[in-house]
């Protein structure tokens, strides 16, 4: 029988950050009525990430990891979401910087009836603690781009925690199509386009140091995506099949 959820943290270079968030990740699925699996996506590092994530996996039978040759968080998520095995597929970004204990937040019983479920920082009642003011003002300005190019309506497509159920991150990551940062942008856009039911949850997100985020190269590149999804759409590279 397929657990209820799954938990997908894609890992690059986290040997400091991962084993206190597994910790944590495990304590708290050890403390809930409902089955869990825990998938680290370990892809292109160069550090002990793939090691610690092993001796992990050794210790916990929900527990598993997939490894990538290549780096990008997107073909990180893509993997691990086609891989689950969950009735909801949640993506954690390997920082915490959201709280786990969150997570209930967005399955049932407390969020029903819906299809894509989005962790935000700007919805009423999401709050951020800590956050340096340059890279605030930066993500406002890369999401005003956002909803200018792509998605009009959503506030926050970069908060790395968001939930699906499994048929739709079956669909939705089988024509993901970009590896790097925007690709939140991109598999929501696809969601929009898909009719499928998007909620945003407001929650508590605190500023870690050590973001995996370049401001200037990354930037620039995740704008050359916002004008790929737009590009890709046009070419009906986003379009039901069935």
């Amino acid at each position: 029988m397929p657990p209820l959820l799954s938990i997908i943290i894609p890992a690059h270079n986290e040997e400091h950050r991962l084993p206190d968030s597994l910790t944590k990740v495990l304590a708290f699925l050890r403390r809930q009525a409902y089955q869990a699996e825990i998938l680290i996506v370990e892809n292109g590092s160069q550090d002990h990430t793939a090691e610690i994530a092993r001796h992990f996996t050794g210790q916990h039978s929900n527990l598993f990891l997939l490894q990538e040759q290549e780096a990008g968080k997107g073909l990180a998520v893509r993997r691990g979401m086609l891989e689950a095995r969950g009735e909801y597929r949640f993506i954690c970004d390997a920082d915490l910087s959201m709280p786990i204990e969150e997570v209930n937040r967005f399955i049932p019983p407390i969020l029903q009836n819906f299809d894509v479920a989005i962790a935000s920082r700007e919805v009423p009642g999401g709050v951020r603690f800590g956050e340096p003011l340059y890279r605030h003002w930066v993500g406002r300005a890369f999401n005003l781009l956002v909803r200018t190019l792509t998605i009009p309506d959503i506030q926050d497509t970069q908060c790395g925690f968001k939930c699906f159920r499994s048929e739709v991150a079956e669909d939705l990551f089988s024509v993901q199509i970009l590896d790097g940062w925007a690709f939140d942008v991109e598999v929501l856009f696809i969601a929009i386009r898909r009719g499928y039911r998007l909620v945003e949850i407001p929650v508590p997100w605190y500023y870690i140091p050590g973001s995996r985020v370049r401001l200037l190269r990354d930037s620039f590149a995740m704008l050359s995506d916002l004008f790929r999804i737009r590009l890709n759409s046009r070419r009906g590279f986003y379009a039901k099949t069935r």
